[in-house]
């Protein structure tokens, strides 16, 4: 299996495993997009497939995935990503998202800190086409140290 498929892996169970509530879909439809989001600990991705793409691991390192694509189409848009993570204290961390891209599929990772049982609202803004509004999708996340 490719490196890029073990993290394709672990994108797809943060997607469906990590989303802010068990109701709440981890997508929003904004106009003729899709926006797939999830917040989850670092300490999911395998020490190789972090070592790759250069992604600090630990017990209060946490990742932010998006992917974006036409509501028609199968695979990621290539798109600027950037947005913060706020917690509960009003402290801001910005967001520095890299590209990933496989083939037709692309998709946005950006690290972040936390302490323990933060909660943390994460606002991100998407530019997808130049002269276009940006879409925005805001959504929060519990964390917890992993032992």
């Amino acid at each position: 299996m490719t490196n890029f498929k073990h993290l394709l892996i672990f994108f797809l169970i943060a997607l469906s495993t990590f989303s802010a509530s068990a109701e709440e879909k981890p997508y929003k439809d904004i106009g003729e997009y899709r926006v797939f989001y999830s917040s989850f600990n670092s300490s999911f991705i395998l020490p190789e497939i972090a070592s790759i793409y250069s992604i600090a691991r630990g017990k209060d390192k946490g990742l932010v995935t998006i992917a974006i694509t036409k509501s028609d189409q199968i695979g990621g848009k290539k798109a600027f990503v950037s947005g913060t993570a706020t917690n509960m204290l009003q402290q801001q961390q910005k967001l520095s998202f890299i590209e990933i891209k496989e083939g037709e599929a692309t998709y946005y990772l950006a690290p972040f800190e936390y302490y323990n049982e933060d909660f943390l609202t994460f606002k991100i803004e998407i530019m997808t086409e130049p002269n276009k509004p940006s879409l925005l999708v805001s959504f929060q996340n519990k964390f917890y140290y992993e032992k």
